[in-house]
């Protein structure tokens, strides 16, 4: 997909962010954007790049960005819209609530399968499940190739337990950095929003629409 910008780019990554267990996901994500200025430092110390990610990793360019403009052309944000501050703060209160599993796709996480015995039985799997329901069979294809890894079975790369500490510790005052933002940057979203950009939308907005009690 991205061999297009190799032509004129040198195109690196940060393999799996969130399950190096030095930079563990924590409330807000400070320690992955720790993970993701220390891969730039140490990769491109005297070349800014343009960071480039998809929900989560477009999060995180968005907040490194933030607080080390230094090390950045540019940040391009893939399905990652910037949470508003009314539905931040209800965010924020859900976290404090307890009940955060109920709006954020945290809660159908925590106890996903994540192991098969080969890549077709994988691939069928997939094939049921909502999430996959509109992907390509090229897409699904890659998904089964690039997020399994095999030890002694086929197992996720990214454990349901990292995911699920992720989705519950998502920062909730994004929107409060956006004034400190300092290098140029573009949000291309598609017409079907990231799912999980949407589903804590729409859980957010049916909190906000329930009855208080008097």
């Amino acid at each position: 997909m991205l061999s297009g910008l190799k032509k004129d780019f040198t195109v690196s990554s940060v393999d799996a962010i969130g399950t190096d267990p030095r930079y563990p996901p924590t409330e807000g994500w400070p320690h992955l954007v720790d993970q993701l200025l220390n891969f730039l430092e140490e990769n491109f110390p005297s070349d800014p790049v343009y960071g480039v990610g998809h929900s989560l990793g477009g999060y995180l360019n968005y907040l490194a960005a933030v607080r080390r403009p230094e090390l950045f052309r540019a940040i391009v944000l893939l399905d990652a819209p910037i949470i508003g501050p009314v539905r931040g703060s209800m965010l924020g209160a859900t976290k404090r609530l307890g009940i955060v599993d109920r709006v954020t796709p945290a809660g159908g996480t925590r106890d996903r399968r994540s192991t098969w015995r080969t890549r077709e039985e994988a691939k069928a799997h997939f094939r049921t499940r909502k999430l996959f329901r509109n992907f390509t069979a090229r897409c699904l294809d890659d998904y089964v190739s690039h997020g399994l890894v095999e030890n002694h079975e086929l197992r996720l790369k990214i454990d349901p337990a990292i995911e699920y500490q992720i989705y519950r510790t998502i920062p909730h005052d994004m929107m409060r950095h956006l004034r400190k933002l300092r290098v140029p940057a573009a949000f291309i979203g598609g017409a079907d929003p990231d799912e999980a950009a949407r589903s804590i939308a729409r859980a957010l907005d049916a909190l906000s629409a329930a009855p208080r009690a008097s």
